[in-house]
């Protein structure tokens, strides 16, 4: 079929060969495995993994061209088990045809396929009926049964680069399709893209539309920004991409790295989080990460989370923001986190241990009968409020340290004052 200006730009510039892909070198570069099957005329089934306009689909499209198969699209998404079902149906027809032919199916979004449905390719891909591609932009060890994950090889394709971006500009200038854009909209489209080769190229064909229409001779920066309007980054608020920039939150704050726990949290709102869900993550790396060696830290984010709530958007993100930076610089400290998971551990793999009597509460006569709560010593009317040599753990329990302060902020003066009562602990006992 003959190409036409009607067509969108994007098939129009769609890569017929496999010299023509721009980027991907990772997976397609010489003496790489898929590259090695594009040579050898032997294809494998595989599941192409990365975000959305890096070329997954026309890898697949150039895999069946390569090796003249048959290629059958399904959606996951607008799909079902009669897609599948008629897929196996044509790959049949095509092996038993005059001329047999391979046939390749591309299975878009396969993470939306259920176990069953993705269990239903599993017979025909160990038969040879049909080599299996699968694309997806979540990660397959979650979202791909182990059955199917086992019988494919998983490729991991990276967002395009910004010498990529420019590349794909160029090719379309090259055709014609939009008009000269000078290098500060240039850097502005590519910005804009982030990495999706398929956002850009829509952009690009907006952006042509407008120059034809208001007769721009070549596209400026400010005649860009006034085609795109607010800039709106790709950020997938329910995907891997999303559970990343957290998790590089979460480290450059545990790190003590300011402008780089700044920087994350920035392209999360920019990205489009919730700023309530960015301000539970700051609670729980007060908790986590700070903890007793700077208590102020956990205030500091409940301050903060308040105050977003009374302020909402922006104005509210500055709080999140010196918060941020504030438990990037305290000091750290995840001996309280670390305690209470050894609690937790204890807890679970034992048996429950009775309360000694001692601790025991007593507030009618029959247990007063039953000595509970004889013989404890009240801490407050003890010298410093400290009753040395008393047992709080069960009876036969000995200390299990759980809680081991760090010489880091105000723990170090918690640690010293724990040493203090162990010693008068020790000499109590000794007393005895």
């Amino acid at each position: 079929m003959a190409l036409t200006a009607h067509q969108p730009l994007a098939e129009r510039l769609r890569p017929r060969t496999l010299a023509q892909v721009v980027g991907q070198q990772q997976v397609l570069g010489p003496g790489t495995p898929l590259r090695l099957a594009f040579e050898s005329g032997r294809p494998h089934s595989c599941i192409l993994w990365g975000p959305p306009g890096v070329g997954k689909t026309t890898i697949a499209r150039l895999m069946a061209d390569a090796f003249d198969a048959q290629f059958i699209a399904i959606s996951a998404v607008l799909g079902g088990v009669k897609d599948i079902r008629e897929a196996v149906e044509r790959a049949e027809a095509a092996r038993a045809g005059l001329l047999a032919q391979q046939t390749i199916v591309f299975v878009d979004e396969v993470h939306r396929f259920n176990k069953n449905q993705q269990d239903a390719f599993l017979p025909h891909v160990e038969s040879g009926l049909f080599t299996f591609i699968g694309a997806t932009t979540e990660n397959p060890s979650f979202e791909v049964n182990s059955a199917l994950l086992s019988r494919a090889a998983v490729y991991v394709l990276e967002p395009l680069s910004t010498a990529d971006l420019k590349q794909i500009v160029a090719l379309a200038q090259s055709i014609r399709a939009v008009a000269a854009i000078e290098s500060e909209a240039v850097e502005r489209l590519v910005a804009y893209a982030d990495g999706d080769a398929r956002r850009l190229l829509n952009t690009l064909e907006t952006l042509a539309m407008a120059a034809q229409q208001q007769q721009w001779p070549e596209l400026t920066d400010a005649r860009v920004l006034q085609v795109l309007g607010q800039q709106l980054r790709r950020y997938d608020k329910g995907g891997e991409q999303f559970y990343d920039t957290i998790s590089a939150l979460h480290k450059s704050v545990r790190g003590s790295d300011p402008d780089a726990a700044l920087y994350w949290l920035v392209r999360m709102l920019d990205g489009g989080a919730d700023p309530r869900y960015v301000a539970r993550r700051l609670l729980r790396i007060a908790s986590e990460d700070i903890g007793l060696a700077d208590p102020r830290a956990l205030r500091m984010a409940l301050d903060a989370a308040e105050v977003y709530e009374r302020l909402g958007s922006p104005e509210g993100e500055l709080a999140l923001a010196e918060c941020v930076l504030y438990l990037a610089v305290a000091p750290k400290s995840n001996a309280a986190y670390k305690a209470y998971n050894a609690a937790r551990a204890l807890v679970k793999q034992g048996a429950s241990q009775p309360v000694p009597l001692h601790l025991r509460n007593a507030p009618t006569a029959l247990m007063q009968t039953l000595d509970y709560g004889k013989g404890y010593r009240y801490a407050h009317d003890e010298a410093d409020g400290f009753a040395a040599g008393e047992q709080y753990l069960p009876d036969g329990m000995a200390a299990p340290g759980f809680y081991q302060p760090v010489r880091r902020g105000l723990e170090i003066k918690i640690a010293d004052k724990l040493d203090q009562l162990r010693a008068r602990n020790a000499a109590a006992a000794a007393g005895k």
